[in-house]
């Protein structure tokens, strides 16, 4: 893959701060949180609050988890939302309906059959535009700080899916190097360890982008 250079979103964003510091270190994407049980839940308004502060070519990704239809458009006529980010048991056919580009996630373990999940995905292409890859940790939904086994995601796969769960800037190059994924997801593993859950660390965002960079050279 000469040239390529592995995109990156920081999620699980609560403050125009905290999207401010992500888009100045450089992250290519932030993720907003519609899912009520998440320490790193957001409202509507604060959501439309933190997207409006963006500057020009960062996405605003929203993240659902099994949300009625009906709830995902309330939001979307409030949050001027670039992409949408499904993490529970949506099917295609569920996440299409909203005329707006998505990605799917999938929790990793044995059994899972990633190759089948990208034929199921790529029916619902063009709005379709990938699966991100995510730990497996049972009643949780992204978030969790875990990693997973990355030989898990077949060879055909790799340079394509978004790659999650666990990252940190101790880890992230060798993920970046092992995986060759398309784009890394982040929350957890660029958190303050002190202060109200989620609440993100500039200094840790800015090196996680720098270590993504280095892994890409």
């Amino acid at each position: 893959m000469i040239g390529h250079r592995t995109r990156i979103k920081i999620c699980g964003i609560r403050t125009v701060e905290d999207a401010q510091a992500a888009a100045e270190a450089g992250a290519d994407a932030i993720g907003l949180v519609f899912y009520g049980p998440s320490p790193r839940h957001v409202t509507v308004h604060q959501a439309a609050v933190i997207a409006g502060s963006l500057p020009p070519y960062v996405m605003t990704v929203g993240l659902f988890v099994d949300a009625p239809a009906a709830e995902v458009r309330d939001v979307l006529s409030a949050v001027p939302l670039d992409l949408l980010q499904f993490h529970g048991s949506e099917t295609p056919a569920f996440c299409v309906q909203f005329d707006k580009p998505f990605v799917q996630a999938v929790r990793v373990r044995p059994g899972v059959d990633l190759l089948q999940c990208r034929t199921e995905s790529m029916q619902a292409r063009p709005l379709s535009r990938g699966l991100l890859v995510d730990a497996f940790v049972p009643g949780l939904h992204g978030g969790t700080g875990q990693s997973f086994d990355w030989s898990l995601i077949p060879g055909a796969m790799r340079g394509e899916v978004i790659l999650s769960g666990g990252l940190t800037p101790a880890n992230v190059r060798d993920a970046v190097q092992r995986v060759r994924p398309w784009a890394v997801d982040v929350s957890s593993g660029v958190e303050r360890s002190s202060g109200p859950r989620g609440s993100k660390d500039p200094g840790l965002i800015e090196r996680f982008i720098e270590e993504v960079h280095l892994a890409d050279v």
